[in-house]
């Protein structure tokens, strides 16, 4: 019988990412740092060392080598210190570990897993932000009825709403690359960060061990990394699957039956329903909203995990275990996801021009009460008048035009052919169209 429990292991995420974070990668990755640990010390002459032949050795040690002896002695560093030294000629492993405590290459061993996990997300970001600006382009001119409160509003173009989206994923893209040279860092401090057991080169030891890992250290530390530029990083990934989720949420909304405007991609063989045939649910976008919220679920307990006694306790070690690894995973699954629904979305426009024909031109009441106002009336007093005149609409079943044809105060400002044209979605844009050009070119500069 499978003991596994946890729907990641089997139903989420991607390989890519999960190969950064699973738990082989980490101890491999520290097995690296230890080995850079040793080089840098051989380096500044605690001893001399073969490094091509320590390394093939110490790349002998395997995970479950490592399992199997944390299993005894209850302790992960230790464990990992045993199977390295018994690789090992007795004069090279009595210096492995030498001056390090054990998140100097926890720490350190997960700045890379950061860095890699950044390089994912950056390019999943980039062919996401290429898709968005795409169709931002193809749709910049069709109309449609834009909406507030769930309700009827001005027209709006579908390419405004993809360069919308656009902009705040171009957000996300800086962002991630504004926080790369703070998150991505590692230390060799030792115990409480003063570096004793390496006495007065103790800096310079660091600095090799970072070089050779190509990382920077950390300009200050305790026992551990500040944990700030964590929290950085898992409010980063709930800010991304935040916007992610929004626009899956508007992807759910306008694919509802009375709605019907866009459609994600249906398999032939899909099934929508257990028992409802005719089903063809945006399960894609649900996924990403679902997931988005557990995401942001991990920012509490890593800012918790910020709160240590003096130079460090354990309570960050479980928390961490689980909020930067679910995190990185379920960021990366959704980012994965929200790219295939862009890449196959449909529009149906006979949909978007129906629900924009449905309103009978009460959504551009806005249009003729600012035409009103250019031509004298005052504006409060326009707007009562295309007030009165909608409700009047609303209640006779008419179209706009209808109710403000025979309008006396109208007709002295406005001829009927003068309000036909007013009251056409498609001229009544405002600077949509520019604005997405605008918005299209500035991420392309951004990307290239």
């Amino acid at each position: 019988m499978s003991l596994i429990v946890h729907p990641i292991d089997y139903r989420y995420g991607t390989p890519e990412m999960k190969r950064i974070w699973s738990e082989d990668s980490k101890i491999k990755r520290m097995v690296r740092v230890e080995f850079c640990l040793l080089k840098a010390l051989s380096e500044f002459g605690y001893f001399s060392m073969n490094s091509k032949d320590v390394k093939k050795r110490m790349l002998m040690v395997t995970p479950d080598e490592v399992r199997r002896i944390e299993d005894e002695i209850k302790h992960d560093i230790m464990a990992l210190v045993k199977a390295i030294t018994s690789k090992l000629d007795e004069d090279t492993a009595r210096w492995v570990h030498f001056g390090a405590t054990s998140n100097d290459i926890i720490d350190t061993a997960t700045a890379t897993q950061l860095r890699d996990a950044l390089k994912v997300l950056e390019c999943k970001i980039r062919r996401l932000l290429k898709l968005l600006i795409h169709k931002a382009e193809e749709y910049k001119g069709v109309v449609c009825l834009g909406r507030t409160h769930g309700q009827p509003a001005l027209p709006t173009t579908y390419g405004f709403r993809f360069a919308l989206w656009a902009s705040e994923v171009a957000r996300h893209y800086q962002r991630l690359k504004e926080i790369r040279e703070r998150l991505i860092v590692g230390q060799m401090s030792g115990a409480v960060g003063t570096q004793a057991s390496f006495g007065e080169k103790g800096m310079e030891i660091e600095k090799r061990v970072m070089e050779l890992l190509n990382l920077k250290p950390a300009v200050i530390s305790s026992q551990i990394i500040p944990r700030d530029i964590y929290c950085e990083y898992l409010e980063f990934l709930a800010n991304l699957s935040t916007t992610l989720e929004k626009i899956a949420t508007n992807f759910r909304i306008l694919q509802r039956a009375e709605v019907g405007e866009v459609m994600e991609r249906f398999g032939k063989k899909q099934v929508g329903s257990s028992t409802m045939p005719h089903k063809r649910n945006p399960i894609d976008s649900e996924n990403i909203c679902g997931l988005a919220r557990v995401v942001r679920g991990f920012v509490e307990p890593q800012h918790q995990s910020s709160i240590l006694w003096e130079e460090r306790d354990l309570t960050n070690s479980s928390a961490e275990r689980i909020t930067l690894v679910e995190s990185s995973v379920l960021v990366d699954h959704i980012l994965t996801k929200m790219i295939k629904v862009v890449e196959s979305l449909s529009l149906d426009m006979e949909a978007i021009k129906r629900n924009l024909e449905q309103q009978k031109q009460l959504n551009l009441s806005e249009a003729v009460m600012i035409e009103l106002t250019k031509r004298g009336v005052g504006r409060q007093s326009a707007h009562e008048i295309l007030r009165e005149s909608a409700m009047k609409a609303y209640e006779r079943k008419l179209s706009l035009f209808e109710a403000l044809k025979d309008n006396e105060e109208v007709k002295k400002y406005i001829s009927s052919d003068e309000l036909k044209e007013l009251l056409k979605a498609e001229n009544y844009l405002g600077t949509a169209k520019k604005r997405v050009e605008i918005v299209v070119q500035s991420i392309r500069e951004l990307l290239s």
